[in-house]
């Protein structure tokens, strides 16, 4: 008997230069609605782009409030409380245009005003039964694919931990994907979030649940990061590479949707949520680990990537194009100067055993490596990086 696959993702996406311009064009869909609630952040505020999406707002007979102060990394309590400030109102449409912790957000605002669910409950497990108000998501950064998946991440401070919610109502209606909102990013965004996605891509890849469809958009993903991250890094005006970026991130958040990650992000999460390191520099600083660990389940898979990536100017054996792979992503880091030392962020050798039992008990993830590791395993992971 084949195996079932199944793939789904936002319901309209819109790509090219000038396309929050556009946006009055795509409001169609939402013809009925009379009051949106734009969630963004204090930056987008000051550089008129919530003004641009306002004025096309109120050119479609649309009122609208504007929220800004969404926290990075946002925690169960922030996002409880902003709710608050927003439950008053009888919202039809909601805009999240930002960096990830923007987009999730929106989401999740999105299947509160529908469902009597709080985020406390979801991140337990709890159904969110209906689908929320309608959503127009639109990314600033390169990075999380959130505008595509049915995933969103919270902090749990308590617990030292992110945690990703699923819930297939939390794909939006229409993404609006605009290379120039990225091309004021300082590097050290444009450096961690474009990781970050390339990051999604190869885990979707090598995935225990990686298929046809997922292989599909993640190989192009890796294709488009791997052409462009360093000219966006070092010229943020290149329209081209912006493009790239932000496609290649959409791209691995598709494949991630079908594939789901592993263990890079399931060590990860415990360094966002204790040490606060930045999601996208985490999965840097462990993917060449993580992977070196998981290399004799994957060497098949890795010479792909080489291949697809023009790491490989002729057939090698799976063992070298793996090395050239590795080499490839530590290069990365180092042009990118991002850190691969945790020391850096106050991790201390005593910390370790408890960074490694939260990894292994992120257990949606770790069941998704193509090798099973121990926490002994995980250890001898994050020790690499002191």
């Amino acid at each position: 008997m084949s195996t079932i696959h199944t793939f789904q993702t936002s319901k309209r996406v819109v790509l090219g230069k000038g396309a929050l311009e556009n946006l009055r064009n795509q409001l169609f869909p939402f013809e009925g609605a009379k009051r949106v609630l734009i969630v963004s952040s204090p930056f987008l505020k000051k550089n008129g782009y919530i003004d641009l999406i306002g004025k096309q707002l109120n050119d479609a007979n649309m009122e609208y409030d504007v929220i800004t102060d969404i926290e990075p990394e946002p925690t169960i309590e922030h996002i409880e409380t902003t709710f608050k400030r927003i439950n008053r109102h009888p919202f039809d449409l909601m805009i999240g245009i930002g960096g990830g912790s923007v987009l999730d957000v929106t989401k999740l605002f999105s299947v509160l005003l529908k469902n009597d669910v709080s985020v406390k409950e979801m991140t337990k497990g709890k159904t969110i039964s209906n689908k929320g108000v309608p959503m127009i998501l639109i990314p600033t950064t390169s990075g999380t694919g959130s505008e595509v998946t049915p995933n969103s991440i919270v902090t749990l401070p308590d617990e030292e931990l992110k945690i990703g919610i699923v819930s297939p109502h939390f794909l939006p209606d229409l993404v609006l994907l605009d290379p120039t909102l990225t091309v004021t990013l300082p590097k050290t965004i444009t450096a961690a979030t474009g990781m970050d996605a390339f990051t999604h891509s190869f885990e979707s890849f090598i995935s225990n649940k990686a298929n046809p469809i997922s292989d599909m958009y993640a190989l192009e993903s890796m294709r488009l990061i791997s052409r462009s991250i360093v000219n966006a890094y070092e010229n943020g005006s290149d329209i081209n590479a912006r493009q790239d970026m932000l496609l290649g991130s959409t791209y691995g958040g598709m494949a991630l949707t079908s594939a789901g990650t592993a263990a890079v992000h399931a060590l990860a999460y415990p360094l966002g949520g204790k040490f606060n390191i930045a999601h996208g520099e985490a999965n840097s600083m462990l993917l060449p680990h993580v992977t070196l660990a998981n290399l004799d389940h994957i060497e098949d898979r890795m010479k792909t990537i080489a291949r697809e990536i023009g790491l490989l100017e002729k057939d090698e054996s799976a063992r070298y194009a793996s090395e050239l792979l590795i080499d490839q992503i530590v290069r990365w880091t180092q042009t990118l100067n991002i850190p691969q030392d945790l020391k850096s962020y106050g991790v201390k050798e005593e910390d370790v055993p408890a960074l490694a039992e939260a990894a292994s008990n992120v257990t949606r993830l770790m069941n998704n490596n193509p090798k099973k590791l121990s926490v002994l395993d995980i250890e001898k992971i994050y020790r690499k990086l002191l």
